[in-house]
Order: C-alpha cells, then sequence, then structure tokens
C-alpha cells in the first residue's frame, strides 16, 4: 500500500470522527435540555430569562451548577433542630403581623441557618448557597431568592409602587416557607404546606364570593398562614 493512500485512508477515518463527535453532541445538547428541564422545572424557565432567552447559556449554567453541587448529601435534622427551627419560623409568621419586614429579615436568616445545617454552604456564601439549593430543591427555591431580595430592599425601592408593600412582603414569606417546609424534611410539613395553599385558593374564593364564607383552618385548629395578611400593618 502507498504512503499516499495510507495517508488518504487517515484523512478520511479523521474526518469521520469528527463529523461522528459533530453528531453525537447535537444529539446530546436536546437530550440534556430535556433532562435539565426535568431537574430544575421552573428554575430552568428564570435561568433562561436571566441570559435573554438563550436557552444554551442556561443550561451551561445549570450544568455547572449541578457538576458543583450534585453530589451533597443533605445531613438530616435532630428532633431538637427540627423543634428549634419551626419555632422560629412559627415566631416570624406571628412577628410579620405587627412587623412585615423585620419578619421577612429573620425569615432570610432562617433559611440561611437551616441551609447550612443541612449541609448546604455557609448562608454567609448566598449566591453559592442558592445555587445548591437550586440543585437538590428547585420546585421551592425560588422563595429563598425572594425573601432574601425582599429582606434588603430599603422601603424606598420600589417597583410599580408596590413591590415594597406588606402584600410584596406576605408573598415573599408564603413562597419561602415551602422551602422551609422542604428543609426540615418531614412528610407532614409538605402536607401541611399543600393544606395552606389549598386554604390560600379557598380565601380568594371567598373574595370573590364577598367573603360571606366562614373561615377554615388548616387541619389543626389554626387560622392558616394566609389570613394574616388581612391584619398585618403596612411597612
Amino acid at each position: 500500500m502507498s504512503t499516499g493512500l495510507i495517508i488518504a485512508l487517515i484523512v478520511i477515518v479523521a474526518a469521520v470522527l469528527v463529523v461522528a463527535a459533530v453528531l453525537a453532541r447535537r444529539a446530546r445538547g436536546p437530550q440534556r435540555g430535556r433532562s435539565l428541564k426535568r431537574r430544575f422545572g421552573p428554575e430552568y424557565d428564570r435561568a433562561v430569562a436571566r441570559h435573554d432567552g438563550d436557552p444554551q447559556a442556561a443550561e451551561r449554567e445549570l450544568a455547572e451548577r449541578v457538576e458543583r453541587h450534585g453530589s451533597l448529601r443533605e445531613r438530616s435534622l435532630e428532633p431538637a433542630q427540627r423543634e428549634q427551627y419551626e419555632a422560629r419560623w412559627t415566631a416570624a409568621q406571628e412577628r410579620f403581623v405587627d412587623s412585615p419586614r423585620e419578619a421577612v429579615a429573620e425569615a432570610d436568616r432562617l433559611l440561611a441557618d437551616l441551609a447550612g445545617a443541612k449541609g448546604f454552604p455557609d448562608g454567609g456564601q448566598y449566591e453559592e448557597q442558592l445555587a445548591a439549593l437550586s440543585v437538590h430543591h428547585a420546585d421551592h427555591v425560588h422563595g429563598y431568592r425572594r425573601v432574601h431580595r425582599a429582606a434588603h430592599l430599603r422601603g424606598d425601592e420600589s417597583q410599580d409602587g408596590a413591590r415594597s408593600g406588606t402584600e410584596e412582603l406576605r408573598e415573599a414569606m408564603v413562597e419561602a416557607r415551602a422551602l422551609f417546609e422542604d428543609l426540615v424534611g418531614e412528610g407532614r410539613h409538605r402536607e401541611s404546606s399543600r393544606t395552606a395553599e389549598r386554604a390560600e385558593r379557598s380565601e380568594r374564593h371567598e373574595k370573590s364570593d364577598g367573603g360571606n364564607r366562614p373561615a377554615r383552618t388548616d387541619g389543626s385548629g389554626h387560622l392558616p398562614w394566609a389570613f394574616n395578611r388581612r391584619h398585618a400593618k403596612g411597612s
């Protein structure tokens, strides 16, 4: 076999390998995108929006999060720890009635402390802690983002005249509670969250009916958190 023929065969083989690699990469692209969408849910859409609608840039960011934090194993809470965090959250909710902004700030600190106790990066590294939480609690991590943003807004920083208002703070607390209950990690808390969400939907229906229906409880004899907004003082 001549030297020229050997070189030609090498070139052909190399070209075939390059084409195969390109096709394989293109095939993996949509597959990776679908996998990330399933894993991150609404957080995937938020990442795309942050990258001005560029899904490839968003997927690179999310894939990097998985690479950095995917192997993290959450620590279990001792019963006494769980009770302590539950008591702090209840106190923050009750404080909201008179001091919404202070209650939101406490919820922000509480989530940072709780995530650290569960084995996530320390709360002093907010962005890294948020990224790690998004990998393992993608459905609810936006609640932490909202309450952190609300906690660090000044009273005069408003969006459409409402962002710093009591309703915005209340909504941040409600959404953050879902992450809190996820981190606490008991099935009863997840059920409690679903019950409270149903109660909030019921309240909206009551408003549309003129408020004539009797107030419902969360199943334990207590009015659900959503009802506190009727009594909260303006921030």
